[in-house]
């Protein structure tokens, strides 16, 4: 499947190709559009042209996967279509684009890098939590929202061209990935921070644990199927973090070890810091913070975090560390800090 093509609520395949002066909008590997790309500056591209047949708004995301994902200056994209005024409305209420304007010949779309970043539909791969509505519960004395069932398989997906790699993240499988996990838990530079290096059977059980845990997603990071890092994504206000900081229903959080060496260092940590925090925002639009709470004395990982816009908001004990308390705002993340951003 070629890197941006999406399967469209009726099960067609959209995807969008480049032409001597634009990009083709294909469905169904029918070429239905063609559109011509002019560039406004740095981070401001325009389209144009007519879309005599009308398919879901969804079909324009591939086109504008080719603009943003392959130009991290890139802001804005504005679309000058023939089309109708319902596709148009359709595209704004889908969150395809966020303003619409009628014009002489058809109407003016406006995406900005915002909007199309929040947009579940290129990057998910799994149902996510979205759909379950509010109702509370309780785990001990701690009263949350219930949370949707567990998915499984690959949960993400994302081309990175800049590397020409695919970042994907998959739900943790004991019977795939123990070897790995056990491999990784013994390593001097991660039983550091972790001290949890042991035998097969202690972290088969602990993986185990968190695999049964409600509030516990346990993930595998690949770089192009190869497995690179462990992250243990949580919701917050069940988790023991919750007394420490005004936690909120949907606020999510994350242990993280990189285990493969060949996949540690500033460019990597960027892109997989990234795609951590954009599925964890993804999953559930409710979702407003990312938070973490990294013993104090990783400052190199406190660092990075930091650089990809966590803010440090204070150091507290813990029963088991010092830590310092970092948030992410879902705002910021993605004004400022998302997958595609030069920063």
């Amino acid at each position: 499947m070629p890197h941006f093509a999406l399967t469209l609520p009726n099960g067609h395949t959209a995807d969008a190709q480049a032409n001597a002066t634009g990009f083709d909008l294909l469905i169904k590997q029918e070429v239905i559009a063609q559109l011509q790309h002019t560039p406004l500056g740095p981070t401001h591209s325009l389209l144009q042209g007519a879309l005599p047949l009308e398919p879901h708004p969804h079909a324009l995301l591939p086109l504008l996967a080719e603009l943003f994902c392959r130009n991290a200056s890139l802001r804005e994209v504005t679309l000058e279509l023939a089309c109708s005024r319902e596709f148009a409305l359709a595209a704004v209420r889908h969150g395809v684009a966020y303003r619409m304007q009628a014009q002489a010949t058809g109407w003016q779309l406006l995406v900005d890098y915002q909007s199309f970043w929040q947009q579940p539909a290129l990057w998910l791969t799994a149902p996510s939590s979205a759909g379950l509505p509010l109702r509370y519960t309780f785990t001990g004395e701690k009263r949350h929202p219930l949370r949707a069932p567990k998915p499984q398989g690959v949960v993400y997906r994302r081309y990175l061209p800049e590397l020409d790699s695919t970042i994907t993240l998959r739900v943790a499988d004991l019977a795939r990935d123990l070897d790995t996990f056990h491999d990784w838990m013994n390593q001097d530079r991660v039983h550091r921070f972790w001290e949890l290096a042991g035998d097969r059977e202690s972290h088969a059980a602990y993986l185990q644990a968190q695999l049964d845990d409600p509030k516990v997603l346990p993930l595998i990071a690949e770089f192009d199927g190869e497995a690179f890092a462990y992250l243990e994504t949580y919701w917050a206000k069940e988790d023991r973090l919750s007394p420490f900081f005004d936690v909120q229903d949907y606020d999510r959080g994350c242990h993280v070890l990189v285990g493969n060496s060949r996949h540690r260092g500033p460019a990597k940590v960027a892109v997989w810091m990234r795609t951590m925090s954009h599925y964890l925002f993804l999953d559930d639009p409710r979702t407003q913070r990312v938070v973490g709470e990294p013993r104090v004395d990783n400052l190199k990982f406190i660092a990075y975090l930091q650089s990809q816009g966590f803010a440090k908001l204070k150091e507290f004990h813990f029963p088991h560390k010092r830590a310092a308390m970092v948030v992410l705002e879902r705002e910021a993340f993605f004004e400022q800090y998302g997958p595609g951003s030069a920063q």
